[in-house]
């Protein structure tokens, strides 16, 4: 009898959709312990991370109820917000 360890995959919540989806298949904007806010393709960077699927709707929604900023606790540049839209590009 073998005793297999099922192997749990991470979910988060995209802000601008609130549902959730697998941690891989979504961007990670991520506030830093020095208070800077950058985008984290990897998801491996030190900080507080907020979450946001590779979606311009979702982008738009998640900028107009500003919850990426209320969700990191900070104000987000409008420059970050640029890169984002790149990103999905």
């Amino acid at each position: 009898m073998e005793n297999k360890k099922i192997k749990r995959v991470p979910v988060r919540k995209c802000l601008g959709c609130m549902q959730t989806f697998e941690k891989k298949s979504l961007i990670r904007v991520v506030k830093t312990p020095e208070g800077e806010v950058v985008i984290d393709l990897v998801g491996k960077q030190n900080g507080r991370g907020a979450y946001i699927c590779k979606d311009k709707n979702c982008l738009k929604k998640a900028i107009k109820s500003k919850r990426i900023g209320a969700n990191l606790g900070i104000e987000i540049p409008e420059s970050l917000y640029e890169d984002l839209a790149k990103e999905l590009d």
